[in-house]
């Protein structure tokens, strides 16, 4: 059987790295280049070290005339405005393509304008006419689309636990859809590799904060998503954290329950929807859950809660960020658009402790 290869732009990043480690151990894949703008020329386990031996591929530049373009699918580990820029090279090709960035997470000029205003971008996608043929890139709530699709943007972070996390409560009517408030906090590598001083050892170590408290990017994607899935417009309040770990996010869901909801209506409502999910485990009320329990993993582990004192539900979503926030769920992705088995690559337990 003939291996699906691989292109991989944004490879010395963080996203990159954790891509790699999964595909090295991918049976039905194999790295036909790895490409980035720092460290060109040398091996990618220069750079990362515990890859000597399972990778040792040269960096390229992605402009260098020399550098591989016979792929199946190409991935983009890259900031935002930069595949925009480059995708359209690859669907004319006939190649796949899946973004990390928020370029192709909206399907429709607008909708990308809003989101790049939060981050500070120009509003001018730099391809608006491909747009419409994007597919936003979570697997549970979109996987028909998917499969279907030949450009994909992979979600935010913080949208995957927070959507992952609420989702079923919304779509079952369980809850109240107005004063729904997301409280997540993330490890220090959601930030990337690019360094910063508000990010070395001596300002982030026993030191944890709030940021972007009424503007993050991901409020936009959490927001629409949720929208589409309930038929009527959702606002939410979304406070971000940064705290003291590598990696893990873990978000606190709150929101005011309807009449007569209890743990069993909760309970049946997200095994209906999540019953045959292979990547959600859900658990039931009182259960202590840690970000640790899906570290290194594409898990999205869910505690769901009822405070019938104060008539909220409260949910715990927990994520390693850089997995099933990042490089697992693409890989997800690349498994259900190349059509082979879609937890392939991805169904193991992760690290503890």
């Amino acid at each position: 059987m003939k291996k699906i290869r691989v292109g991989l732009i944004g490879a010395t990043g963080y996203g990159g790295v954790g891509l790699i480690e999964l595909l090295i151990n991918h049976p039905s894949v194999t790295i036909g280049a790895l490409m980035a703008k720092q460290d060109i020329n040398k091996p990618i386990s220069a750079i990362y070290p515990h890859l000597k031996g399972f990778c040792d591929l040269p960096v390229f530049d992605p402009a260098d005339p020399d550098c591989p373009d016979d792929f199946d699918i190409v991935f983009y580990a890259t900031p935002d405005g930069v595949s925009q820029k480059g995708a359209r090279r690859w669907l004319n090709k006939g190649v796949k393509v899946i973004d990390y960035s928020g370029d192709f997470r909206f399907n429709d000029k607008d909708s990308y304008a809003s989101y790049a205003a939060r981050i500070g971008k120009t509003k001018e996608h730099a391809d608006p006419d491909v747009l419409p043929s994007a597919v936003y890139g979570l697997p549970e709530l979109h996987r028909e689309e998917i499969a279907k699709s030949d450009l994909v943007g992979n979600p935010g972070c913080f949208a995957v636990s927070c959507i992952l996390g609420f989702s079923p409560a919304l779509k079952s009517g369980l809850i109240d859809s107005k004063d729904i408030i997301f409280d997540a906090k993330s490890g220090v590598s959601g930030a990337g590799k690019t360094p910063s001083p508000t990010f070395h050892f001596p300002a982030r170590y026993e030191a944890m904060n709030a940021y972007k408290v009424t503007g993050h990017q991901h409020v936009y994607e959490i927001e629409r998503e949720l929208s589409l899935l309930s038929g009527k417009e959702i606002k939410i309040t979304f406070t971000p954290h940064v705290v003291p770990l590598s990696r893990g996010i873990i978000a606190t869901i709150y929101a005011n329950i309807v009449s007569n909801v209890n743990m069993e209506s909760l309970t049946d409502a997200y095994s209906s929807m999540y019953g045959n999910e292979p990547f959600i485990r859900v658990f039931s009320h009182g259960e202590i859950l840690s970000t640790t329990d899906v570290r290194g993993s594409n898990f999205c582990n869910i505690s769901l809660n009822i405070d019938s004192r104060t008539g909220k539900l409260i949910v715990i979503s927990l994520i390693d960020n850089l997995v099933k926030g990042q490089a697992g769920n693409a890989l997800q992705n690349m498994n259900i658009m190349m059509k082979i088995e879609e937890t392939t690559g991805l169904m193991y337990p992760g690290n503890f402790p």
